[in-house]
């Protein structure tokens, strides 16, 4: 088969890992950045070009579109579609998962556990959204945040007041959650593939750290889940209509709680963590699905 990996930087990890895996089991595959292909629309005729030449004879596609470059490059997405080209991540499940807001609603309705979030229209009264989500110590979320950035802990009231503040003043749109005590600042990464789980780590926050994102240099080990984690990861994924997908969860109290779903999950932290060759298990998906 040809295989094209969409990504901006063949030198990534995961990249470099997909690359081998549909090498190994012959198939022809490139790295394409999507924001150098050019998209040709006409009637009933779609096409791409890239580098001066029409893509042409593609199998599949694998999006690794960053969160930086959503528009576009589903957009891309979108028109190897309209070519009748396999994709690993449909375009209209990526741009679902990437709106945290539109995402949560969509779980809530498949009857998901969930951390207790609210969002507002930059409300000048952000003392009622605290008490909404049971008052400090509570999450405060930017809606474009990715790998923790954009996260923040308000330990006290007044605190939370601030920052709530400070970014209705700026006019970034934010998400206000309950937080999860009792998961200790560790959250799970339930790694789905076609509907199979594949893999699942547990990964914990550094000393003194709630957000437990690798990147942050958090820490990750094997974990198995219970029936209870792994029906909440299947369900999430496939309300979101992603074929892979990482699924984030807390243990708590009340069952697992979904924090959110990400379409284009890294797989250094899981691979390294499972000894697992999740690689290989994207590209097999590709051959069933071909």
């Amino acid at each position: 088969m040809n295989i094209i990996i969409l990504s901006r930087n063949p030198n990534l990890y995961s990249t470099r890992r997909l690359v081998e895996a549909a090498t190994k089991r012959k198939h022809t595959v490139e790295v394409i950045d999507p924001l150098k292909c050019e998209i040709i629309i006409e009637k009933k005729n779609p096409a791409i070009i890239y580098k001066g030449k029409h893509l042409e004879n593609i199998d599949a596609i694998i999006p690794r579109i960053g969160a930086s470059v959503t528009f576009y490059g589903t957009a891309v997405v979108r028109q190897f579609e309209m070519m009748k080209v396999f994709s690993t991540v449909e375009s209209q499940a990526l741009v679902r998962s990437r709106d945290k807001l539109r995402s949560l609603q969509v779980l809530s309705r498949a009857g998901l556990g969930m951390p207790k979030t609210v969002f507002s229209n930059y409300t000048k009264d952000v003392s009622e959204v605290i008490e909404y989500v049971g008052g400090a110590p509570l999450v405060i979320k930017l809606l474009e945040g990715t790998q923790g950035l954009g996260v923040v802990l308000a330990e006290t009231k007044n605190a939370a007041e601030s920052v709530l503040e400070a970014f209705n003043g700026l006019q970034a749109r934010v998400i206000v959650q309950e937080f999860i005590k009792e998961s200790k600042g560790a959250d799970i990464r339930v790694f789905v593939v076609d509907g199979i789980v594949v893999g699942a780590m547990k990964r914990q926050g550094k000393e003194g750290e709630f957000r437990s994102n690798l990147h942050r240099g958090g820490s990750a080990n094997i974990v198995e889940l219970s029936d209870e984690e792994e029906n909440a990861a299947l369900k999430a994924a496939k309300s979101l209509g992603l074929g892979i997908c990482g699924v984030d969860l807390l243990q708590s109290a009340r069952g697992p709680l979904i924090l959110e779903v990400n379409s284009s999950p890294g797989l250094e932290g899981i691979e390294t963590a499972t000894q697992k060759d999740i690689a290989k298990t994207i590209i097999r998906y590709i051959e069933r699905n071909i």
